[in-house]
């Protein structure tokens, strides 16, 4: 049977549109024309409104449970984005796009039929229904209960909204996160800015009578820093991404995410080839959190659960992890790129502790993960478009805080690497084995930071991992990120400086 691997990485810049923009329309601007958009007092406002009228989306409704079935969802999506890169201090290409469809869902019993479609008419729409209908059917249809419309509380702030922002202050941040980059140190060679917008109009209704819109604006920024001396280079990378309007920019500007890209990028420079072997590993708050993302996180999703895979099948209440360990997915943390108002099937986000000082106390769940396992809805159902299913999906996943200082935790390390950032990695969420690319990381000699090194990358299982953290620190962060499983999902991952005893360390050091 073949493996299904799941990945996270932190938003590669030549993959935004293909993971948007699947069969959406698109303008192209050329560079020629670039030059124009810094003129533009605004951007042109369309609207993302989603809005149906209530028959329709109870007709719908009745259709998809017409044939059988206890469960009938309409989802209703609109999307516009912008894509702007800059290379070698130019502006490359800008792409304005716009989405729009819906999926009918049935559920009976453990049969799911879906199908979607481009068009909003009634024709299409119920068409669709009947078509998820047939895949789903069996069983006494459902009463549907008339949808009426209600609210979920908010987590996502706008002060600046993307629809009212001009282009031109889009191409200045780049310009000024370009110029940062470059002013940083003479070994920067080339800088490479990606800068992605899009608004969000969301409606869902289901046969339980639930009726929901809303409007989510997102922000991704990317810069990638290239340093050159020493005989090699080092590609460098950092991101900002939030739910949020452009004050973003002030909160967190342009020239503090160059300048954190640049410095990796020339303290690499000096980098030695890493040692290979069993050694302690210690992690930087931050975007190491994506270790725990894709080893723990994974094979916590309830749907593999209900298939009876993984390492946590069966294992509610039991001891998995260290004392110290707290392991927590929060879709309510404010603006965060992982947090929605609810998730794409109505349910309310919320904090869920997966596993409380090493105890598993919960799975991630959608609805039909929920029906099955006889559980809660923690409002992890999610979706990449209204092209997918919705499947249980993280959202903000981080190790809760500890009590140490993270300098004591380095201090009291005698010897092993210290992981300042990823690239990204993999899991296999039937036997938890994970493996990781680390991109800046430095020896730890009698316990004290010392030189840069390269090639690392971390092997292992979720199991020991969680059983081997000995230590975590009082400085949690976070950082943003894609994750892959099938379709894509906007993540954030966290975690405080955190030690993990005995993990194998793959390295360039020859023996």
């Amino acid at each position: 049977m073949k493996r299904q691997w799941y990945s996270v990485r932190d938003i590669p810049r030549r993959e935004f549109l293909t993971k948007t923009l699947r069969g959406g329309a698109a303008l192209a601007v050329t560079p020629a024309l670039l030059s124009g958009l810094s003129s533009c007092s605004s951007a042109e406002e369309i609207s993302v409104r989603t809005e149906l009228d209530p028959s329709l989306l109870d007709s719908t409704i009745r259709r998809g449970l017409a044939k059988g079935g206890d469960f009938a969802e309409v989802y209703i999506e609109k999307r516009i984005v912008r894509h702007i890169s800059m290379e070698e201090s130019k502006f490359r290409n800008a792409v304005f796009g716009i989405t729009q469809g819906a999926g009918v869902r049935v559920l009976s019993g453990d049969k799911t039929g879906y199908a979607y479609t481009d068009d909003l008419s009634e024709e299409k729409l119920h068409r669709a229904a009947d078509i998820a209908s047939a895949i789903a059917r069996g069983g006494t249809p459902a009463d549907p209960v008339p949808v009426t419309k209600s609210s979920r509380e908010s987590y996502v702030t706008v002060d600046m909204p993307l629809a009212a922002v001009a282009d031109g202050k889009r191409l200045d941040v780049m310009r000024r996160a370009n110029q940062a980059a470059l002013d940083f140190d003479p070994a920067i060679k080339l800088a490479l800015i990606s800068y992605y917008d899009e608004i969000r109009g969301r409606t869902i209704a289901n046969s339980e009578g639930l009726l929901l819109t809303d409007e989510l604006p997102l922000l991704f920024f990317i810069v990638n820093v290239m340093s050159e001396g020493k005989g090699t280079r080092h590609m460098a990378r950092e991101r900002l991404s939030r739910h949020s309007g452009f004050e973003m920019f002030d909160e967190v500007t342009p020239e503090e995410v160059a300048r954190t890209a640049a410095k990796e990028a020339v303290v690499m420079l000096d980098a030695q080839e890493c040692p290979a072997g069993r050694m302690d590993v210690v992690m930087q708050n931050g975007w190491g959190g994506v270790l725990v993302h894709e080893a723990v996180g994974h094979p916590l999703e309830a749907d593999n659960i209900a298939k009876k895979i993984g390492a946590f099948t069966g294992r509610l209440g039991q001891k998995v992890a260290s004392d110290c360990f707290t392991m927590v997915d929060d879709g309510t943390l404010p603006s965060f790129r992982g947090t929605t108002n609810y998730d794409d099937e109505g349910t309310q986000m919320k904090r869920n502790v997966l596993i409380r000082s090493g105890v598993l106390e919960k799975y991630m769940t959608d609805i039909l993960s929920a029906r099955q396992l006889g559980l809660e809805r923690t409002g992890n159902g999610r979706r990449e478009s209204f092209r997918y299913l919705p499947i249980p999906r993280m959202t903000n996943t981080f190790i809760e805080g500890g009590d140490s200082d993270p300098d004591d935790i380095v201090a009291s390390t005698p010897g092993g690497i210290f992981v300042k950032s990823l690239s990204g990695g993999s899991v296999n969420p039937v036997t938890g084995v994970f493996n990781f690319t680390c991109r800046e990381v430095y020896l730890i000699e009698n316990g004290r930071i010392t030189v840069p090194v390269k090639g690392a990358t971390l092997i292992g299982s979720c199991l020991d991992i969680i059983s081997g953290i000995d230590a975590v620190g009082n400085d949690l962060a976070f950082g943003p990120g894609i994750c892959g499983k099938g379709q894509m999902a906007e993540v954030t991952a966290g975690q405080p400086t955190v030690r993990l005893r005995g993990i194998n360390v793959g390295g360039s050091k020859a023996g």
